[in-house]
């Protein structure tokens, strides 16, 4: 594997994961009502509620509280 392509797994993994939960569920009529659900799903789920497993499967705002 070269360094370029292990350089982009993290981002490879964050859009198969945000495809799996949100984008296949969905169907947008604009690219507007995309992009909303799409930075929702991001600022609300992803970064506040979601489990990560890097954080020992706690939500990042239970993490960070509990450092």
């Amino acid at each position: 594997m070269t360094r370029g392509r292990r350089a982009t797994a993290p981002l490879e993994s964050f859009v198969a994961t945000l495809k799996k939960e949100l984008v296949h569920y969905e169907q947008y009529r604009t690219r507007t009502e995309a992009r909303h659900s799409l930075i929702e799903y991001i600022e609300v789920f992803y970064n506040r509620v979601r489990r990560h497993s890097a954080l020992n499967d706690q939500p990042p705002t239970h993490f960070a509280e509990a450092a």
